[in-house]
């Protein structure tokens, strides 16, 4: 997660706050001055976090704040408030032409992942809304992007529009966008040249192309990872194109971050996607709320939830919420979450998506290695039929036996069987209503019922090591999957 090193140290600048019954005028100088600092070594702007700092005191100095209920929770939302206004309050969606085909240019620097990105985002559309797009291979210059481009159309079924390299981007432009109109394709997305930094020749192209295509969305593709850099060239890049909105790449590969809440500031231009991973389904839309609370290690439930809905087969975990309902949960159902789970990306990622788990002493102490997944189906793989049908049957002679066959420790297998019947007890009084009052509150919580942020139940295995944090987060998922429902039915009551 690309804010690591910024949410410590904000969580750090306000735990001060929160052990505090009354909050000085000098307890919030000095709460300040470490949330500057941290926003500062997080490569935001500088005049970006002078602003920001300038609000937030403002606004919580006072009677009205620091003599009130709960003074320490009053800051943390007018700085969790400043925070997602910093970076646009709300998301912006696609610029979509009234007819078709919406044309949608994607610029960037050589490098920002801009060739990726076109393929996130029309495998997103196909996937979400049924389209058709049409990808234009216009970058003639990079070597091997045009058989990028088509290797990505090829994988995803989507074609792509190629002349080769000895084309003018301009012609290939032009006649990709007849194909397109031939074909009713509903999007078209350009893929242009980049270049290891702006030059005169390819803004010359890029305003030429744009006059051509007379595009609905001009989306600039920005490194993450560039920090200030990324800055500049947004502003960059505007002046010449004036870009529609901006996609942030390798966002997952950055501890600081500062780019996402310094380019909506500085630019005014929107941050409409992010990338986080290299799955091709690993591109989602730019909450500024959300991402707010996630810096502030206040959790992301709600991106959560769209995760497990996206990532989880709906009949599948429909069948095995009935089974946890009448307790016939076995080890075969536990392999089909294994990769379920997979699908939905590390889990140390997912865990600091509940409240109060960013940054959580627990959390830091889960060890998350991949090799844990694998010897988890080992140790099922090693059972018969018969035991993971019955698992009540896995006696000490039977555990040993499992533990020769997958290569592990004994203790591993008797702690991930012990897991497993834990979490079975846990989600089967979920589903039958017999819910702990925090679980039972993030589910009014969700359906729209509850208020604050309740805590989270605590999941088997969490402080335990890799293999159980994966066991736990299973009943995690499934959890979710309750949460999901719940959310859905309430929004239909309210409609």
């Amino acid at each position: 997660m690309a804010f690591e090193g910024l949410t410590e140290r904000l969580q750090n600048a306000i735990s001060g706050l929160r052990k505090k019954g009354k909050v000085t005028d000098a307890d919030l100088r000095e709460t300040m001055r470490e949330i500057r600092l941290a926003l500062l070594e997080a490569d935001v702007n500088f005049d970006v976090v002078k602003d920001f700092i300038k609000t937030v005191r403002d606004r919580a100095t006072g009677t009205k704040v620091l003599e009130g209920l709960n003074p320490a929770q009053q800051i943390v939302k007018i700085v969790d408030e400043e925070l997602t206004k910093m970076m646009g309050e709300e998301a912006v969606p696609l610029n979509k032409s009234p007819k078709i085909p919406t044309i949608i240019m994607m610029s960037g620097l050589q490098g920002a992942g801009k060739t990726t990105t076109v393929g996130k985002l029309a495998l997103k559309l196909k996937n979400e809304e049924k389209a058709r797009p049409l990808l234009i291979a216009a970058d003639i210059y990079r070597p091997a992007a045009i058989d990028q481009l088509q290797k990505l159309g090829s994988d995803m079924d989507i074609p792509v529009f190629s002349l080769g390299t000895d084309v003018d981007p301009r012609e290939i432009v032009r006649q990709g966008l007849a194909q397109a109109a031939e074909n009713h394709n509903d999007y078209v997305f350009i893929d242009t040249a980049g270049r290891l930094q702006i030059d005169e020749e390819l803004m010359n192209e890029l305003a030429d192309i744009k006059d051509i295509a007379k595009p609905d969305e001009i989306l600039l593709v920005i490194d993450a990872m560039t920090g200030q850099n990324a800055v500049q060239t947004a502003e960059g890049f505007d002046q010449r194109l004036d870009v529609t909105g901006v996609v942030l790449t390798k966002l997952d590969g950055d501890t600081r971050g500062g780019a996402a809440l310094s380019i909506r500031a500085v630019t005014g231009k929107p941050i409409k996607f992010v990338g986080q991973g290299e799955k091709m389904t690993d591109l989602d839309v730019f909450y500024p709320d959300r991402m707010s609370s996630r810096i502030l290690g206040m959790g992301d439930m709600l991106t959560l939830i769209e995760k497990a809905q996206r990532d989880f087969d709906e009949k599948s975990a429909e069948e095995q919420m009935q089974k946890m309902k009448e307790n016939t949960f076995d080890f075969n159902d536990f392999l089909e979450q294994l990769s379920q789970v997979q699908n939905m990306g590390p889990m140390e990622d997912i865990l600091k998506m509940i409240p109060g788990m960013a940054n959580n002493p627990a959390l830091k102490n889960v060890q998350m290695d991949p090799k844990d997944m694998d010897h988890i189906k080992a140790i099922v793989y090693s059972m018969t039929p018969e035991e993971r049908e019955n698992p009540d049957i896995l006696n000490p002679s039977r555990r040993r036996r499992l533990a020769a066959g997958a290569g592990r420790p004994v203790v591993e297998v008797n702690k991930m069987i012990k897991q497993f019947n834990e979490m079975k007890k846990m989600m089967n009084g979920m589903m039958n209503g017999k819910m702990s009052p925090q679980m039972q509150g993030m589910m009014d919580m969700m359906g729209g019922a509850g208020g604050g942020m309740p805590g989270m139940p605590s999941m088997p295995g969490m402080g335990g090591g890799g293999l159980g944090s994966k066991i736990g987060g299973m009943a995690g998922n499934l959890a979710m999957k309750q949460m999901a429902r719940k959310l859905k039915k309430a929004k239909k009551r309210r409609k």
